[in-house]
């Protein structure tokens, strides 16, 4: 796997040809992207000059702002006070607010599935003090940010076998101090193409931190710049060290296509 680009001057020239593309869609992660993170998830919030950058690019021309997290819905919306009419993906594709449409109907028998692995993952999280159940609408999210690693490994592996008895088919995804478990199979690649069609947009912008971002950069064309906020293999052209780096970058992008 290519190490990605951390060069400036190559960045900045790719932004300059980006910015020039006729309609141009900016898909961007929350948690450690625009936000750093934080041990309460209530209370993150984004880094001012990336969200003044964010409301730039969605008041520009031609230009499609949408935030894609793993979050709750509800729970992006909270923590984001984004504009009524910015478009948010929740639970990692399942969860759409789009053109001001709430979508995201689970079936009987998929509600039923979250019910009966949320049952399953709170006997757990009874057995580790220190980590934190988070029951969403298609599924659950287990949180060791509080625990040592020997801790977290111990309490993944229980996770992992509890969900899977209760429900063979489930879909486990891990991340950064998290492991999720969903019932419906659809990532943040899915979103990203589903987006692309929806806008009609010429090219894409996507900077994502975290290993379910990698969905995301696997379905980005020639034309299209993704990146990696912070360390890890990435299949993302481009690299920035943290959430404050990638808010230079908002910002020349948001100068570029708001001058264009």
């Amino acid at each position: 796997m290519p190490e990605p680009t951390t060069d400036q001057a190559v960045v900045d020239q790719v932004l300059e040809t980006l910015a020039a593309r006729p309609r141009l869609l900016v898909a961007l992660d929350f948690d450690g992207t625009l936000a750093p993170f934080a041990d309460d998830p209530s209370e993150v919030g984004a880094l001012p000059g990336s969200w003044a950058a964010v409301l730039t690019l969605q008041r520009a021309k031609d230009t499609e702002v949408v935030l894609v997290s793993g979050r709750p819905l509800d729970s992006l919306a909270a923590v984001t006070h984004a504009p009524a009419e910015m478009a948010l993906v929740g639970s990692h594709g399942v969860e759409w607010r789009v053109d001001g449409h709430d979508e995201a109907a689970l079936t009987e028998d998929e509600q039923s599935r979250v019910a009966r692995i949320g049952t399953a993952l709170d006997e757990v999280g009874a057995r580790f003090p220190g980590v934190v159940i988070e029951h969403k609408p298609a599924g659950h999210g287990v949180h060791t940010r509080r625990v040592s690693a020997e801790v977290a490994a111990e309490a993944n592996a229980a996770a992992s076998a509890a969900a899977h008895d209760a429900d063979p088919d489930v879909l486990e995804r891990g991340g950064k101090d998290i492991l999720e478990f969903a019932v419906r199979h659809v990532t943040k690649g899915d979103a990203i193409a589903r987006l692309r069609d929806l806008h009609g947009a010429d090219a894409v912008f996507f900077a994502g931190d975290d290993v379910t971002d990698e969905d995301a950069f696997r379905v980005l064309r020639d034309g299209d710049v993704g990146v990696k906020v912070g360390e890890g293999d990435t299949l993302a052209g481009y690299r920035v060290d943290d959430p404050a780096a990638l808010t230079d970058v908002l910002k020349r992008l948001a100068r570029l296509r708001a001058v264009r």
